[in-house]
């Protein structure tokens, strides 16, 4: 398209508007500031809980207790650390995906970001491009957008000089120059972009299931620490400040303080680890949704292919002199500004020839499958896909059908009598020639795809092109099952029947934009994580609408910002990486949460139970916080980095639940087991503590070795050190934690109930496993 008479804003008429305010500032930058990273890691409610505990514990004037504000600080501090050091990583990369756009200023075409646009400026727009901000056609060839982010509406909308168009649609077809018209909050749009732009939040079951455990205790842990207060004050009648720090000993057991830290900080890592495998992550909860994606979508082009195409050959169908054909396709490779890979790969076979002057134009558009150029001398001609071009049956088709496959790209070229610029529709078509195109496959293809067929990942191509070609491709590539294909315009509109259908196929072709997205729900509808990968406009609805959307770098602006995942080196290789540093990150999450939801059960339990009985709550915070940071900190932080983890089947609350239910329910039961052996052997309140305080130690190192299975050195070492040293801290001070010394000849039968715990963790582990096998399939009956 000719370049327009405008010749854009000077550098001081945009400095001007600047000054003014006229500037497209955008707000969507995802990275936090580190005010609010601050914010986030102090003004937490148990944070705030924790604070007044340790009011009341000063109160007392027993100082010994406030140990548990060393790990509330040092929780704090370490996440304000990680996130900002993260943040610091993210705003380097952020920058490869900012989204940018062609503006004419002093008479020269630059490339800028849409947040420094100005009102006025004049842009170049074309397919695969966002318009950034709302804009004046001033000159369009064939240009048509998509406002279904904003309308709804999926039918592409063709615009001419003078019409409007609004910031956060999607150009799909043809190139246009546009006047800048209202910026930033101006923008007529903004309140529907921000809305329509708005993805599916990437699922994640695990912060859900935590946010859960995390609202109940918000709700119960005032009433549940005011009952145990009054049944301490019963116990202690003549001991206030002995209540109030046995009261704070069982609401601080409450709170599972690292819990959440650990799933930030673990997903703050992951997004850090991952972004120097190359993956922007637009949201944290895409690390989880990734790690458990069982059904993956991909485009054929830049995933099994290179995304480059090369002409094999042309077969004439006409009686027409070859050359004519050569130059009739020479000149339609050339006739359009918004090349595309097959345009690309005609212009690499075909030089530019003279005297095809353009009369009207039709550009290619996914809706479409072809396009088509009005000569002055020569007539009209439309090149596309064939099934589209002629009716069913043509005897053309059948030749087609042989070259597609043998893995071939056919593209039929066609003479019309009829183009058609303002309704983008064509005449009579005689068939003039076959253009064969091939695809390059990518080296790392079978590998990658062999990677996920290993993981349990299904995979699900999802192509414009035709379903045999997309097949061949993809068993040449090594997709298990890529002979299963369907043409999609044979697709059920039932979603029952659509269902079934997406899950016998694995190749679809001749895929529309609004189809890959039912796919995905279709894929969805039947239980399953689903993933998508894709790079260009017409991926953007089923990327926004997948459990996890993964875009490519190099793909359109519309792409991008619909994704959740951006991959910045364009690889979809690299994809083997990054799943397996998700799964990783949310396998190591799920195991150590165990650590902290057995506390968390128990004490409440405890809370609960003792104050009914109004007995002497069993611990004291600086009891608690050995046992939290020899039992649950460190190993929960070790092996965290460790990184060697199997992901649960089970799902996240299942998985921990079958963990820390049995584990705590131990621990209800011992707690219970010496409160009544105490009075059966007359205990004082310290042999009390002394034995609460050596059987609960030990039960909590066995949860870290049942968390620590199957065993590898590094974990045994791990597990035995730390138990090891919990009873070595206690050898030497006993004392200061409020209990007899080891070698007190009373304290040998802490050994025979220790034992014995053992064998009890064991028996209901595999009761509640069976249970919960019986609930599945009573599930399954109904």
């Amino acid at each position: 398209m000719e370049k327009i008479d405008n010749f854009g804003l000077t550098t001081s008429q945009v400095q001007e508007r600047i000054d003014n305010g006229q500037v497209n500032v955008s707000h969507d930058n995802i990275s936090k500031t580190k005010k609010q990273i601050v914010m986030e890691h102090t003004l937490t409610y148990f944070n705030i809980l924790n604070v007044f505990l340790a009011g009341i514990i000063l109160s007392t004037g027993r100082w010994t207790n406030l140990t548990f504000m060393v790990v509330v600080i040092v929780n704090a501090v370490v996440g304000i650390y990680q996130e900002l050091k993260v943040k610091k990583i993210i705003d380097q990369l952020t920058v490869v995906t900012v989204k940018k756009v062609k503006v004419i200023r002093n008479h020269q075409e630059s490339v800028i970001p849409v947040e420094k646009l100005v009102v006025d400026d004049v842009v170049y727009i074309e397919s695969g491009n966002q318009i950034g901000s709302d804009s004046i056609v001033l000159k369009s060839q064939g240009l048509e957008v998509n406002e279904a982010m904003l309308t709804g509406e999926s039918k592409p909308v063709k615009k001419n000089h003078g019409d409007e168009l609004l910031a956060g649609s999607f150009v799909v077809a043809g190139s246009a120059y546009a006047q800048v018209v209202r910026v930033g909050n101006d923008n007529y749009s903004t309140q529907l972009v921000h809305k329509a732009k708005h993805k599916n939040k990437a699922s994640s079951e695990m912060k859900d299931a935590i946010g859960k455990v995390i609202k109940v205790l918000s709700v119960v842990i005032i009433p549940v620490g005011l009952v145990l207060f009054i049944s301490q004050l019963a116990a202690f009648p003549d001991d206030r400040a002995s209540a109030i720090v046995k009261t704070v000993g069982g609401v601080i057991g409450m709170i599972p303080e690292g819990l959440v830290l650990l799933t930030s900080l673990s997903f703050i890592l992951g997004v850090g680890k991952l972004a120097k495998k190359k993956a922007l992550i637009q949201e944290m909860e895409a690390i989880e949704a990734l790690a458990r994606v069982n059904v993956l979508c991909l485009d054929k082009t830049g995933t099994l292919t290179t995304g480059e195409l090369e002409v094999e050959k042309i077969i004439p169908l006409i009686k027409q002199d070859n050359d004519e054909i050569n130059r009739v396709l020479s000149a339609m490779a050339y006739s359009f500004d918004a090349v595309n890979a097959t345009q690309l790969a005609l212009q690499h076979h075909f030089s530019r020839v003279e005297g095809y002057d353009v009369k009207t134009l039709i550009p290619f558009s996914s809706q479409r499958k072809m396009s088509a150029v009005c000569f002055e001398k020569q007539g009209g001609y439309a090149m596309g896909a064939p099934e589209y071009l002629l009716p069913e049956n043509h005897p053309v088709l059948k030749q087609v059908e042989t070259y597609s496959k043998e893995g071939l790209r056919v593209l039929l070229l066609v003479q019309t009598d009829l183009v058609d610029e303002q309704t983008s529709q064509i005449g009579q078509v005689v068939p003039v020639a076959l253009v064969l195109i091939h695809d390059c496959i990518r080296q790392e293809a079978r590998e990658t795809l062999a990677f996920f067929e290993k993981s349990g990942v299904e995979m699900r191509i999802l192509s414009g092109d035709n379903p045999m070609t997309v097949s061949r491709v993809a068993c040449l590539a090594g997709l298990k099952n890529g002979e299963r294909y369907i043409d999609a315009s044979t697709l059920p509109n039932d979603e029952e029947e659509l269902q079934k259908v997406v899950a016998h196929y694995r190749v679809f072709g001749r895929v529309k934009p609004e189809q890959k997205q039912q796919i995905i729900r279709a894929c969805q509808a039947l239980g399953q994580v689903v993933g998508m990968v894709g790079d260009g406009v017409n991926d953007v609805l089923a990327l926004k609408d997948a459990d996890c959307g993964i875009a490519m770098a190099a793909g359109s602006d519309a792409a991008k910002q619909a994704a959740h995942i951006v991959l910045l080196d364009s690889n979809f290789a690299s994809m083997q990486a990054i799943v397996k540093e998700g799964r990783a990150i949310i396998a190591d999450i799920e195991r150590v949460s165990s650590l902290y939801l057995t506390k968390t059960i128990y004490s409440t339990a405890l809370c609960l139970i003792f104050a009914a009985l109004r007995m002497s709550y069993p611990f004291t915070p600086l009891q608690l916080s050995l046992i939290s940071g020899l039992a649950i900190g460190i190993p929960s932080f070790l092996l965290t980095l460790e990184r060697s983890s199997v992901l649960s089947s089970q799902g996240f609350l299942r998985h921990v639940v079958s963990t820390a239910l049995p584990c705590a329910l131990t621990m209800i039961i011992y707690m219970l087991a010496i409160g009544f052996i105490g009075q059966w052997l007359h205990f004082d309140a310290k042999m009390y503590s002394t034995y609460y305080f050596l059987v609960a130690g030990f039960i909590s190192f066995l949860v870290v070795f049942i968390v620590c299975m199957p065993l590898n050195c590094l974990r045994m070492t791990l597990a035995s050190v730390i138990t090891i040293l919990f009873y070595c801290i206690l050898l030497i001070m006993p004392n200061f934690f409020g209990i007899y010394p080891l070698l007190n000849w009373r304290v040998i039968w802490t050994i025979p109930l220790c034992a014995s715990a053992v064998f009890v963790i064991g028996l209901l582990r595999k009761m509640i496993h069976y249970f919960m096998k019986r609930y599945d399939v009573y599930l399954s009956h109904h």
